[in-house]
């Protein structure tokens, strides 16, 4: 067994807690267990390891994205979590939202900003806030843990908004901000997918931002979500409609803002979320029975399904 981890993306730091949670839990199950920092330099370690099995427990572009999962594939070794396709689709926010659109499931109204053809003109700013108002959401298309997120509430804060968010991406989400709770919804299988509760998310900052996200303290997952039954039900179909539509495999996590008026909308779906000990994903399985351990067993079962 070869857990990945490290990468080279934004997200190396929670990805290398992750594959070390990851690593002892197949420790404690009795795998023998190897793991690689993953970088470009040590892309043929895994064709030399040549593993039963690998563990993708990256993060964010290079890991994430299907990069990794093309390459694992052209060696003919089964690994955890979705394939290269959906990879692909859902680490892109937008490619994401146009998938949703298509199926008829519920996502913010946004539009596309090309870092090429990007015009600074104060009409820019006017015609923004006339489609979305304010506050708005204005997102780098690939990133995640909210890497590249700004929730802007001045017309002065656009501009600038946008120009960080292309340090990041050639391309930049703006999408309508939806004012309510954000839930989150963890999905486990293959073709036949398992929806575990819901969580609902409070952050001591203004939103789920990185720091939120990672530190202790500075949020709590509600298990289970303050929302009626009607509305949970709702939720949990959408995520598992979401899930098969775009082909996820193993595990992801579905991402929700429900607004005043009770009405879903997905933000993004993570086809490798977090396994850290502050992670969303093992909160949900623990509310069904399911421990550490018996999750990361199970998604390597998963893995070797056919």
């Amino acid at each position: 067994m070869l857990v990945l981890m490290g990468g080279t993306s934004e997200e190396r730091e929670v990805s290398l807690n992750s594959g070390q949670n990851v690593c002892r839990a197949l420790e404690q199950k009795g795998f023998q267990v190897e793991a690689l920092d993953f970088k470009r330099d040590n892309l043929n370690r895994i064709a030399d390891i040549a593993p039963d099995v690998v563990f993708i427990a990256l993060h964010g572009r290079n890991g994430e994205d299907g990069t990794v999962q093309g390459y694992l594939d052209l060696l003919g070794i089964p690994y955890t979590g979705s394939g290269v396709a959906a990879s692909a689709i859902c680490m892109n926010k937008i490619i994401t939202k146009k998938l949703l659109s298509y199926e008829g499931l519920p996502t913010p109204d946004f539009i596309i900003m090309k870092k090429k053809t990007f015009d600074r003109a104060a009409f820019v700013v006017r015609s923004l806030v006339k489609k979305f108002g304010l506050p708005m959401v204005i997102k780098a298309a690939t990133q995640g843990s909210s890497i590249g997120t700004y929730i802007v509430k001045k017309e002065g804060d656009i501009l600038p908004a946008i120009e960080a968010a292309f340090q990041y991406d050639q391309d930049v989400l703006i999408e309508k901000y939806i004012d309510g709770t954000l839930l989150t919804v963890s999905v486990l299988g293959n073709e036949n997918p398992c929806v575990l509760p819901i969580i609902e998310i409070t952050s001591s900052n203004e939103f789920y931002d990185y720091e939120s996200k990672y530190t202790p303290g500075m949020c709590e997952h509600l298990i289970p979500a303050r929302i009626n039954e009607d509305l949970q039900n709702t939720i949990m179909r959408i995520s598992e409609e979401a899930y098969k539509s775009v082909a996820c495999r193993g595990f992801a996590r579905i991402d929700f803002m429900v607004d005043h008026k009770g009405r879903p909308y997905i933000l993004e779906i993570n086809t490798i979320p977090g396994l850290t000990d502050m992670s969303l994903v093992p909160d949900a399985a623990r509310a069904v029975g399911i421990s550490y351990e018996d999750l990361i067993e199970h998604l390597v079962s998963l893995a070797l399904e056919k």
